[in-house]
């Protein structure tokens, strides 16, 4: 595409006022006085050139305008600039737990929890600080110690984020995933990384129904033979059954241990690890992602205060879970004076009012969702705005997926035209988004504000040449502090290398389609890969070929996700039936239920469909990533050599399906 593309219309501009209320216009006025540029506030973009070109002067500025507390010498920012390999402040030592404790009154709310199986209730920077230091006792009462592993199948509820920060005090490695996950999707990730204790509850409620999950944290104690404490939060039900245990604690006795203890932070290098994260394991295991202490810590302070604007009095909601990125993030926010919103349920249940709702019971003055959640709403009916006070709602955040222009009109039209829409996009890779929400910027229908503060973002052309107003590869061009400290076992950094500096060296690319405009907004297009994203949370598709081809029925699978604009995408499932057996209902669901118990319930595909074959390339490998762009509208040459297909034939099949799905409407 060119500069021809047409301008949308402007929905939201900062009023003087806001401008002169942000977080950006304080940092501003610090940086000026430091000796820093001495910009304008209605110059962003002179501010994100000199945050990308001056890379030192950029984050030495966020560590003094922020008084980031450690021991060592922060002169040198950055010993090497490779990428991978980018050498962040060498000479010093710091605790992420540390800066969310630092300063806070005890008395002020730091976390409002509401869901299902609780009442909504506020709890104070003095109780969390309370239940983070007997965690962080408990834990060590049992031998955790500095690069020791705490993993959590835990629910979005305050003793997680609080079991977070304890492990965090402590120089330990958190990791968590949400108890909606199967035990197959579980295992995956955690056995990688060795834990030493686990930390679960005892079921879950979700959509009205009542899901018990002990068996499942059985069979995690059963198959990862370095766990040694299991802690059980009773959740769903008060007085659990842990017979089936080997060696259980309950949450009681638990905390007994750090009775009276007081909450302590070791310091630890700037890259040492702070927790795992996982990308979706597209072409087999998900990768484990190891983040570090300062990264992480330099990367919030700079999205929640000055991206994220986060005020005091604040009360920040985004829907997530323990399994997605957006919880580590959300834990971010309590690096600002704002406090933190955390729901665990279904959205949905029992209507698509249910958040908007609690936005209005909490005071929620930023409201975080998914694309396909605002969506929804749209298709519904649903009016947040009647017979619900939602005055002290100041912004509304999206990411997950991109944002329609509909979607961008709806919330203007039911929220008013002094709502801040911010639509943004990231990854699990850097727990943060590249692109997305500058309170300083107007909205234009349909766009990313702009490119993130010392996130030196770039479109990529097929020549890997940059490239204005068309659409190209997302690609990093400089280093940012939380890129991955090292992927889990990967001493030589091999598959680090292999999965984000194979295309461009030296260079990241992210898997995303993306448009930077000459205004300097940005419109992404979805994955340029084939990973699975429905509801803001990545699966990749290896994860549920597994749970498909577990039934003896089914002989071979293909699954993509198919983008649809102003809908949720469509997700369909081609797999190819043993001899003699017929793709039923019965069989149908069957699959639909392997998937939703082994992976995710936001995986399940939206449909079956029985073929005879899946396209493979010489190797072996399954061809999604051209299956997709078939089912989008390409033409096979396009998207595939024929030559290096082991069965090129099978393509037919599919260039004649998407043919007679469109035909259909």
């Amino acid at each position: 595409m060119s500069t021809a593309n047409p301008v949308p219309p402007v929905l939201w501009r900062p009023s003087p006022g806001f401008l002169a209320g942000t977080n950006h216009a304080r940092y501003l006025r610090a940086l000026a006085e430091r000796g820093g540029p001495d910009l304008p506030i209605e110059d962003y973009e002179a501010l994100w050139r000199w945050s990308v070109d001056d890379l030192d002067g950029f984050w030495r500025s966020i560590w003094d305008h922020f008084g980031v507390v450690a021991d060592g010498d922060p002169s040198t920012v950055l010993g090497s600039r490779a990428m991978p390999g980018a050498d962040w402040f060498p000479d010093v030592r710091l605790n992420h737990a540390e800066h969310v404790f630092r300063d806070v009154p005890d008395d002020r709310v730091a976390i409002v929890e509401a869901g299902e199986l609780r009442p909504t209730r506020e709890i104070t920077w003095g109780e969390l600080r309370e239940l983070t230091a007997r965690i962080a006792a408990g834990l060590r009462s049992m031998g955790v110690g500095e690069g020791d592993r705490v993993v959590a199948y835990l629910p979005n509820i305050p003793e997680a984020m609080a079991a977070f920060f304890a492990t965090a005090s402590l120089g330990a490695i958190w990791s968590s995933c949400s108890p909606d996950f199967g035990a197959r999707s579980v295992i995956d990730r955690f056995a990688q990384i060795e834990p030493k204790v686990l930390l679960a509850v005892d079921g879950y409620r979700y959509g009205g129904k009542d899901f018990d999950k002990l068996g499942v944290v059985a069979e995690l104690e059963a198959t990862m033979p370095s766990v040694e404490h299991v802690v059980v939060l009773p959740y769903l039900n008060p007085a659990p059954a842990l017979d089936a245990l080997r060696s259980p604690r309950s949450w009681a006795a638990f905390l007994d241990a750090g009775d009276g203890a007081d909450l302590t932070f070791r310091r630890v290098p700037f890259s040492h690890p702070l927790w795992v994260l996982y990308s979706s394991g597209t072409t087999g295991l998900p990768k484990a992602i190891v983040h570090g202490h300062g990264g992480i810590l330099l990367e919030h302070l700079k999205k929640m205060w000055l991206h994220l604007d986060a005020q005091p009095g604040d009360r920040v909601f985004w829907f997530t879970t323990t399994g997605w990125m957006m919880w580590n993030f959300l834990a971010g926010v309590l690096l600002t004076d704002a406090a933190i919103v955390l729901y665990d349920g279904n959205p949905g249940h029992p209507t698509l009012d249910r958040l908007w709702d609690l936005a209005a019971e909490t005071g929620t003055t930023c409201f975080g969702t998914s694309a396909s959640f605002l969506a929804s709403c749209m298709k519904a009916g649903v009016r947040p705005a009647d017979g619900r006070d939602l005055s002290a709602l100041r912004s509304v955040g999206s990411t997950g997926s991109p944002l329609s222009p509909e979607g961008f009109r709806w919330v203007y039209d039911e929220l008013g035209e002094d709502t801040w829409l911010f639509s943004t996009s990231g990854g699990t890779d850097v727990c943060t988004a590249f692109v997305g929400g500058v309170p300083v910027l107007p909205v234009y229908e349909g766009e990313l504000q702009g490119r993130a503060l010392g996130a030196k973002v770039e479109a990529f052309d097929e020549d890997g040449a940059a490239v204005m107003d068309e659409v190209g590869e997302l690609v990093i061009t400089e280093p940012m502090p939380s890129m991955p400290v090292a992927f889990w076992d990967d001493p030589d950094g091999s598959r680090l290398r292999e999965a984000y500096f194979s295309m461009y060296p030296g260079i990241w690319r992210h898997g995303d389609w993306i448009r930077l405009t000459t205004r300097g907004t940005a419109i992404i297009y979805g994955r340029s890969d084939s990973t699975i994203n429905r509801g803001g949370v990545r699966m990749g598709t290896s994860e549920i070929y597994r749970a498909v081809l577990a039934d003896p029925r089914i002989v071979d699978a293909l699954v993509v996700d198919i983008p649809r604009e102003g809908a949720d995408s469509w997700m369909p499932l081609f797999v190819v039936p043993a001899d003699g057996v017929v793709l039923d209902d019965d069989l149908t669901r069957d699959l639909a239920r392997r998937v939703r118990e082994e992976c995710s319930p936001r995986h399940v595909p939206s449909e079956a469909v029985a073929v005879a074959e899946v396209p493979r390339t010489l190797s072996g490998k399954v061809l999604e990533v051209p299956v997709k762009r078939i089912l989008m509208g390409e033409p096979a040459e396009r998207v595939a050599s024929r030559d290096s297909l082991a069965n090129p034939a099978a393509l037919d099949w599919f260039e004649a399906f998407a043919r007679e799905r469109a035909q259909a409407g």
